[in-house]
């Protein structure tokens, strides 16, 4: 029985200790506040240490991992809408390419419920997040929250989840021995005590420049949908009709100014029912979705089906003939329906672009649905305005025939060529590697190549009238699009293509990275792979699995790195992009040693008998990734990404472990003496 309660203790001590190495700069707080007899609201405040910040909810995908809200099931309630977050701190983020939200010092995360009965009753919430600071990573973090809620009071009690962290240690000896991921070391740790926070709201200084590159483009879009033959041709009807109905020259000019506000007013009308039907925020979690990307991809099939002429999108002639019928009637109203007509006429060639338009500013979250839509309108009523207000502009307009058709064309093989990225999207989460840059890029070809040969006269779709020679404007753009197929090709055999950098999926997500052109990178050499292993960046063979990593080692005779890495840490693609690189630095990885990357944001599911309880938090590790993370913890006393270990092909260390050190020198001196030592 004393041994029992001794090795209780001892367990207990260790947990204890373990617990208090880990760093976890983020402190939950939990609120209740009552709106109504009925409605609550749960507010869910992150307390942020200095240096560190927490990602937004709505983080696109090939991004960091967000923070993701999941509430128990009750009858007691119901969830209204989605969680609203702050507006937060957003930066173009040079190494995802992509702009990303984040918070820093303290944030608030807000759900309505609707409250069903009288009676109190709590409210169980995991929270599952990931912070970062300018050298570290942690991987993602799963917190329980609890939420108090009584009917009769106000205000429920406040609650803090979570513990308080001591801080990041590293072991004070290398003399660490680790033969496979179920032994638990524990060395003398020092402790680093993280600094004291205080609750300061971060300042958005980037919000607006993505705001006017969503006008900008929208802008452009409507200029792009105003060259379709669903538009085009109405510009002379609508003057036409101003001119008969308008008494004076300053009437007219005061009924096409009314008329263009009214279109602009409908499309922003748009962007609101949209955004007022989901919420913004849900459209932006939306479009960070497996399954939405997945249906987006087909939407935008039908789309670019519909532009190439298989069929037409169209709103019920009913509608459109209703009104007409109130457009006729004159005065302001008139010219409303007018403006509208406009709208239902135009669908089939408008319909795809603002539905494009309206899913991208929904990416950005908060007004961006409505700038977007502003800045469509404002470019398709502009022209109708102007020429209704000066009719004698007109005679400057070319006239109305094939090369309509062509812009619609153009715009299908557009929108197809942007339905593959959505279903790359999906592809990338779900690591299937099914579309695989290779796969990509190829398609991208045969879209784009499709598309010059189309301009050249070579290819004629069905609304396509006889062509009997070609125009400069026409020749010019397939010189264009023809250059920028020959410039894909080289990305089959690895060129990184800048140009298109964030479109197609990364390097290393491809049947072979960096593609098929011989050396590291040839078929031979994917036959050669041991079992078990991949390559990684720079086609530098790495293990995946501990422990075949250290069985292939034995093996082998050569020392390991252990790199913990995450496929959202930034800082892990600033170590592999500018330090690993370098020749000399290549050269060791490749040749002097085996590389275990263990990634702590593999969200796949473990197999069953694998799903053990974690020895930290007591709960189930369901993911390839906890299982990684929780190790790291236990034997290294760190939770921090990237970290990278050299030790023997027994698993003892050969020096002290490195974190990210962007020092190209420092990063290869230590490799070379762990290599070294391994030697002696």
């Amino acid at each position: 029985m004393n041994k029992i309660i001794f090795s209780v203790i001892l367990l207990l001590l260790f947990t204890i200790f373990v617990e208090a190495q880990v760093y976890n700069p983020v402190k939950w707080k939990t609120d209740v506040v009552k709106i109504s007899d009925s409605e609550f609201e749960l507010q869910a405040t992150a307390v942020i240490e200095n240096g560190w910040h927490l990602y937004s909810q709505n983080v696109s995908d090939g991004g960091p991992i967000p923070t993701h809200f999941t509430f128990s099931k009750s009858s007691d309630f119901q969830l209204l809408g989605a969680v609203k977050e702050e507006k937060g701190k957003t930066v173009n983020d040079p190494v995802f390419k992509m702009a990303i939200k984040f918070f820093e010092k303290e944030t608030t995360f807000k759900q309505r419920i609707k409250v069903i009965g009288t009676k109190s009753f709590q409210i169980k919430t995991e929270v599952e997040f990931m912070v970062c600071n300018d050298e570290n990573c942690l991987p993602p973090t799963y917190d329980e929250l609890e939420f108090k809620v009584n009917p009769a009071t106000v205000i429920a009690a406040k609650k803090i989840a979570g513990k308080a962290p001591a801080g990041i240690v590293l072991p004070d000896s290398v003399d660490v021995k680790v033969e496979s991921i179920q032994a638990v070391v524990i060395a003398p740790a020092k402790e680093i005590v993280p600094a004291k926070t205080e609750p300061v709201k971060s300042i958005d200084i980037s919000d607006s420049k993505s705001l006017w590159t969503i006008f900008i483009l929208s802008f452009f879009s409507g200029f792009a949908a105003l060259l379709t033959p669903c538009v085009f041709p109405m510009i002379p009807m609508t003057v036409s009709f101003f001119t008969k109905q308008s008494k004076s020259k300053s009437d007219g000019i005061r009924k096409a100014v009314f008329y263009g506000i009214f279109i602009i007013s409908i499309y922003i009308f748009l962007g609101a029912v949209v955004t007022w039907a989901f919420g913004a925020d849900s459209l932006n979690a939306l479009s960070t979705n497996v399954w939405f990307n997945i249906i987006f991809f087909i939407l935008l099939l039908v789309f670019a089906f519909s532009f190439l002429g298989a069929f037409e999108i169209m709103l019920p002639n009913s509608l459109a003939n209703k009104v007409d019928n109130q457009a006729d009637k004159g005065g302001i109203i008139g010219i409303l329906f007018m403006a509208l007509a406009l709208a239902i006429v135009s669908f089939s060639c408008t319909g795809p672009i603002v539905g494009t338009l309206l899913v991208e500013a929904a990416s950005r979250g908060g007004i961006a649905p409505f700038v977007g839509m502003f800045g469509f309108s404002l470019a398709l009523a502009l022209p109708f305005t102007l020429f209704a207000a000066f009719p004698g502009w007109l005679n400057s307009l070319p006239k109305s025939g094939g090369w309509l058709n062509t812009v619609k064309v153009v715009l299908g093989f557009l929108e197809l060529a942007l339905a593959f990225k959505f279903l790359s999207n999906a592809d990338l989460v779900l690591q299937l590697h099914w579309l695989e840059r290779e796969t990509f890029l190829a398609i991208w070809i045969g879209i784009f190549g499709t598309l010059a040969f189309y301009l050249f006269g070579k290819i004629q779709l069905p609304h396509d009238s006889p062509l009997l020679h070609i125009s400069v404007g026409r020749l010019s753009l397939g010189i264009i699009v023809l250059s920028f197929t020959i410039y894909l090709i080289p990305g089959i055999w690895g060129a990184p293509l800048k140009m298109i950098s964030g479109f197609p999926p990364p390097l290393n997500y491809s049947e072979i990275p960096n593609g098929f052109g011989g050396g590291s990178g040839s078929n031979a050499t994917k036959v050669n792979l041991p079992e078990g292993a991949e390559f990684g960046p720079h086609n530098i063979v790495a293990f995946t699995d501990y422990d075949q990593g250290m069985a292939y080692a034995k093996q082998a005779g050569k020392p390991v790195m252990i790199d913990f890495t995450g496929h959202a840490c930034v800082n892990c693609r600033k170590m592999e992009d500018n330090v690993w690189s370098d020749e000399q630095v290549l050269k060791i990885l490749k040749g002097d040693l085996v590389l275990i990357s263990l990634y702590v944001d593999d969200k796949r599911e473990l197999p069953e008998n694998e799903q053990i309880v974690s020895k930290l938090t007591g709960r189930k590790i369901k993911y390839i990734g906890q299982k990684w993370s929780e190790f790291q913890t236990i034997i290294y006393k760190t939770n921090a990404q990237p970290f990278y270990v050299l030790a023997d092909s027994d698993g003892k260390l050969l020096n002290e472990p490195s974190a990210y050190n962007p020092d190209v020198k420092e990063y290869l001196d230590w490799l070379t003496k762990g290599i070294k030592k391994a030697k002696n």
